[in-house]
């Protein structure tokens, strides 16, 4: 995801859709690491579920800057793949944390 951010061209456009995407994508680990710290079952299944709300905002970052820098389309999509799948799994976490 740095690596990514760090070579896009920045433009009007492009340059707001990639710092949202920093500020989402980075997010999602943060969030993870504190979900694993956390004080209580009920702050794990919360702070998981920013990492799912995270990863779902980023995907929406990563559509528009695929449209906005066509010629990383390829290599958005890809970060878009790794986005959803991230979201499933914490569908997944969120899901079974309920039991």
């Amino acid at each position: 995801m740095v690596k990514i951010s760090l070579k896009l061209p920045k433009n009007e456009v492009s340059r707001p859709l990639i710092l949202q995407f920093e500020k989402s994508g980075t997010s999602i680990g943060a969030n993870y690491c504190e979900a694993n710290n956390g004080e209580s079952k009920n702050d794990f299944k919360h702070k998981i579920g920013i990492c799912k709300k995270e990863s779902r905002e980023t995907m929406y970052w990563l559509s528009l800057l695929a449209e906005a820098l066509p010629n990383y389309g390829n290599e958005l999509k890809l970060l878009w793949k790794e986005a959803k799948e991230l979201t499933l799994i914490f569908g997944a976490i969120i899901k079974s944390s309920k039991k």
